[in-house]
């Protein structure tokens, strides 16, 4: 792989990833050479392993972050190690290299769930491409896990009952039919609605749905 050093000005315009780090898992040590200095020159820290083997005895120890992986491996190939981390519950976006791209290939990676499939040689636009998508996909997730934090936190400030109340809400019910289900009345219903908003800091009953759809919560129909 052949790439121009970026001009130092460039690069400090460009905006500073996320304290993330790609994995790179290729024996072939001048490839994990040349794409460690293309990482870092767009601000990417990088690890480098010569085998699935020797990524997969750290795997429960990874920072967040993606793998650019080889398929072709000695030992275990990289569709293989795909594979494995994903039975590990290792969730890391995974970018596939290599030399021989075929259509069985592309879809075999694409259904276990990479980001993308590269073929030899590639080029530096390329592979920084990939790891931007792999890693906006990891931001993603990361902000949805957040979002069902911070929603199953308020949700726990609640009282049974206006936890029942909340759930016929986002069942799409009004006062008066929440009252007959839960056999209180309107007026009860009216009190429930207006502590559940201030407890869970929402300004409307969509942002409180909204919310408690992030927690997880479902209601029955």
């Amino acid at each position: 792989m052949s790439h121009p050093l970026p001009d130092p000005a460039a690069r400090l315009a460009r905006a500073k990833p996320a304290p993330y780090v790609v994995y790179l898992v290729d024996d072939d040590a001048a490839v994990c050479s040349s794409l460690a200095v293309l990482l870092s020159s767009f601000g990417y820290a990088s690890a480098a392993y010569a085998s699935a083997e020797d990524l997969l005895a750290v795997a429960a120890h990874l920072a967040p972050g993606c793998l650019i992986v080889d398929v072709c491996l000695p030992g275990m190939d990289g569709l293989s190690l795909q594979a494995e981390l994903a039975a590990r519950g290792v969730r890391h976006p995974v970018i596939v290299v290599t030399g021989h791209a075929d259509v069985p290939l592309a879809v075999r990676a694409m259904k276990a769930g990479a980001v993308d499939l590269i073929e030899k040689p590639f080029s530096a636009d390329d592979i920084i491409a990939a790891v931007r998508s792999a890693l906006a996909r990891l931001e993603d997730a990361r902000q949805h896990t957040m979002a069902a934090e911070t929603a199953l936190s308020r949700l726990a400030l609640l009282t049974p009952r206006e936890h029942e109340v909340l759930v016929q809400l986002v069942a799409g019910r009004a006062n008066k039919g929440i009252a007959h289900v839960l056999g209180i009345s309107p007026r009860t219903v009216e009190i429930h609605r207006a502590n559940i908003m201030e407890k869970l800091g929402c300004r409307s009953l969509a942002e409180a749905v909204r919310l408690a759809l992030a927690a997880g919560l479902v209601p029955e129909v």
